[in-house]
């Protein structure tokens, strides 16, 4: 039976984005981490539904996917989301992918998009751009499913949810190759093209940054461990604003031409740096390696 009381502090993710983005997967990943998942809910259910969680046990961790879907009620969303952010413990998780992306997913399955109607799939994809576009800029927290499988999309919510309890911020710091673009899922991007490209020292330009012949390169020319260390001081008041206002993760982007030298070693050592940091938790990425 219910308790009249609040089982335990409730935590409230929504789930949103572009259709197509992943998220029936992310919901599938969120209840294999005892999430208590409602998908497709009108917007205007959202408070009775949260102050029914409070005093159920067993969905202190409640995730709602709610997008166009809900037709005219998802026009409600971005009034329901500021009502509720005042009390309440909440997130809003928004899944985000090219444009090509999604019409090569839609096309695999064989579905219209929600919105297209007697347009085409990139008709509906534009539409919905349009009407999603001021959720994105509430939004917390968004992944980027552009190159992501299932799997991979699976173990970025793993990643994200895992250790959520845990207070502090998760810091993903990833290396990427301007020629191959910005990565949408970046919170703060740096620019590592200011330094020499190892790219054109011929008995450098097979290795990577990984490689200690690479990280001296990088780090003995002028600027580069005096802009490493800059940065470094500059996240630290920002990571701990992050937390202040319950940013869980931060993506922090280094990126160089092809993604293969500089910003790879830049990465690395930034990481490291950050691991001093109290309750951050880092970890990198580098999305372009192997590329070229």
């Amino acid at each position: 039976m219910a308790s009249d009381e609040p089982a335990s502090e409730q935590e409230v993710l929504i789930v949103t984005g572009m259709s197509g983005a992943g998220r029936s997967s992310v919901a599938n990943a969120l209840e294999d981490l005892d999430w208590y998942v409602v998908d497709n809910l009108p917007p205007q259910m959202l408070k009775p539904l949260v102050d029914l969680a409070e005093r159920a046990e067993g969905t202190e961790k409640l995730a709602v996917v709610v997008d166009v879907r809900g037709r005219d009620f998802f026009s409600d969303l971005r009034s329901m989301l500021q009502g509720l952010r005042e009390g309440t413990h909440l997130r809003v998780l928004f899944l985000d992918a090219a444009d090509d992306a999604l019409v090569r997913r839609f096309e695999a399955v064989r579905r219209p998009h929600p919105l297209q109607g007697d347009g085409t799939i990139l008709d509906g994809i534009r539409l919905e751009r349009a009407r999603v576009a001021a959720i994105r800029e509430l939004s917390d927290l968004i992944i980027d499913t552009t190159d992501l499988n299932v799997h991979q999309l699976g173990s970025s919510v793993r990643d994200l949810f895992k250790s959520d309890a845990t207070p502090g911020v998760q810091v993903t710091v990833m290396s990427f190759g301007f020629k191959y673009g910005i990565p949408t899922d970046a919170d703060m991007i740096a620019d590592a093209r200011f330094l020499p490209n190892p790219f054109w020292v011929p008995e450098l330009r097979m290795h990577t940054g990984l490689d200690s012949e690479v990280d001296s390169y990088v780090f003995t020319q002028p600027g580069a461990e005096e802009f490493l260390t800059a940065y470094a001081s500059a996240l630290t008041p920002v990571l701990a604003g992050y937390q202040r206002e319950n940013k869980r993760h931060a993506v922090v982007a280094v990126g160089c031409t092809g993604g293969k030298h500089r910003s790879v070693a830049m990465a690395e050592r930034l990481t490291t740096m950050l691991q001093d940091q109290p309750d951050v938790v880092v970890n990198v990425k580098h999305r372009d390696l192997g590329r070229e």
